[in-house]
């Protein structure tokens, strides 16, 4: 059995996309897959990237493909009423729901839902309190909220030390697969694809850049 460790940002609506059809992605194989969120935000900041919303006419393409997306995938996607929002409120809710940074899918599902399901303000404070009852039993002890907030930020850590710099991410046995679209790759991986046990996967690091070095 491959072991996949999905990273995840609930304000990405390629995340709740991908969350959607990994099991349809990845149907008829053994595998298992543990949530973990991260920051993206700090992410994108430790990569000097302004992410899609950062450039004006990549946002409005971004949330018509989503959008489109959810339509043609029928996972459903609406844009919520502000966006890009801080997510810290849901990481670190989904992350209360944690001891060791992995959240079960029934709570990624309910956050990411709460989300994009509706077009409605994710950050409502009316709710956000719903959303809290409905994850009340899954919940672990922690009056103070300090274990979500180490626990996101190991996480965020984590991800980038492996390289992650966008989400979704999937991590299986050392290699990094990013975004929706790489779900087809990630399920010739698992399947043994004997492309991934020859030199191409390598191949991308041997490749000399013409940028100049990113500043430490």
């Amino acid at each position: 059995m491959k072991h996949i460790t999905f990273y995840l940002d609930f304000v990405s609506p390629y995340a709740w996309l991908a969350f959607e059809q990994l099991p349809k992605a990845l149907e008829g194989l053994s595998y298992s897959v543990e949530y973990r969120p991260v920051l993206l935000g700090a992410l994108l900041q430790r990569h000097g990237n302004p992410g899609p919303a950062g450039i004006p006419a990549k946002r409005l393409w971004t949330y018509r493909h989503a959008e489109w997306l959810g339509h043609s995938l029928g996972t459903g996607l609406a844009m919520p009423a502000q966006h890009p929002f801080n997510p810290l409120p849901l990481l670190r809710q989904s992350l209360a729901c944690s001891e060791d940074g992995a959240i079960n899918r029934f709570v990624a599902g309910t956050v990411l839902r709460h989300v994009w399901l509706g077009g409605h303000d994710a950050n409502d404070p009316a709710r956000l309190q719903a959303l809290a009852e409905a994850l009340t039993q899954q919940v672990r002890p922690d009056p103070a909220g300090a274990t979500a907030k180490a626990l996101l930020r190991a996480n965020t850590d984590a991800a980038a030390q492996r390289g992650v710099f966008g989400v979704p991410a999937f991590d299986v046995e050392g290699r990094l697969f990013w975004g929706l679209d790489s779900l087809p790759m990630l399920r010739a991986c698992l399947s043994g694809d004997p492309w991934f046990e020859g030199p191409a996967w390598g191949r991308a690091e041997a490749l000399p850049s013409s940028l100049p070095p990113a500043a430490a």
